[in-house]
């Protein structure tokens, strides 16, 4: 049997046409009894940055700085995660020890350099974010000392990053001002104002 098929109507676009874009739309305010949810960033819904192991640290800085984004999940040839590199790292004391110890320039330390490789990443189950709260983020990334964790589901018998908590996206979230980068800090800041207000 043949299958007619016929022309779908068109119409010419008009000057105000948008463009969707996947988007990850927080709250932008959270409670600790909020689901965990609220605070995860889902690569399902919002592209997730990449750099490879061979940029140069200030390749990496411009992609965030364009971007607007602190982190980026760096990729290898086959496609899988080999790290993570922050902002934090750029700027803190990695690529000075880099250049100190291969007598390098600055402009010579690749992300390979100062990432955190993935067997130092840590991630949470998918499934237990989904029936999780605000404050299970937030005692999570405490127990751990994190600024990140990343959140994992298995597809076809494989790790797939999902998602991302961040301190960061959760302070700002719950009210809270920190401007940190030593992790203890941050969360007795984080405590001293839930608990005042």
């Amino acid at each position: 049997m043949t299958q007619t098929y016929t022309r779908l109507p068109a119409r010419n676009l008009d000057k105000s046409a948008g463009l969707l874009r996947p988007a990850c739309i927080l709250p932008e305010r959270v409670e600790l009894d909020n689901p965990a949810l609220d605070v995860m960033t889902d690569f399902r819904r919002l592209t997730a940055f990449i750099a490879t192991p061979g940029d140069t640290i200030k390749q990496a800085e411009e992609r965030m700085i364009r971007r607007k984004v602190r982190l980026l999940f760096v990729m290898d040839s086959q496609d899988r995660v080999a790290g993570l590199v922050t902002r934090t790292d750029i700027h803190g004391e990695k690529p000075m020890q880099v250049v100190q110890s291969r007598g390098i320039r600055r402009d010579e330390v690749l992300v390979a350099d100062i990432m955190t490789p993935v067997e130092r990443l840590e991630a949470v189950d998918y499934d237990d974010i989904a029936h999780a709260r605000v404050g299970h983020v937030l005692e999570t990334l405490k127990a751990r000392g994190r600024q990140h964790a990343l959140v994992i589901e298995h597809t076809g018998g494989r790790q797939m990053v999902r998602g991302l908590l961040s301190l960061s996206q959760l302070c700002k979230q719950l009210g809270v001002n920190v401007e940190t980068t030593e992790v203890a800090n941050t969360f007795i800041e984080i405590e001293q104002h839930l608990a005042h207000a």
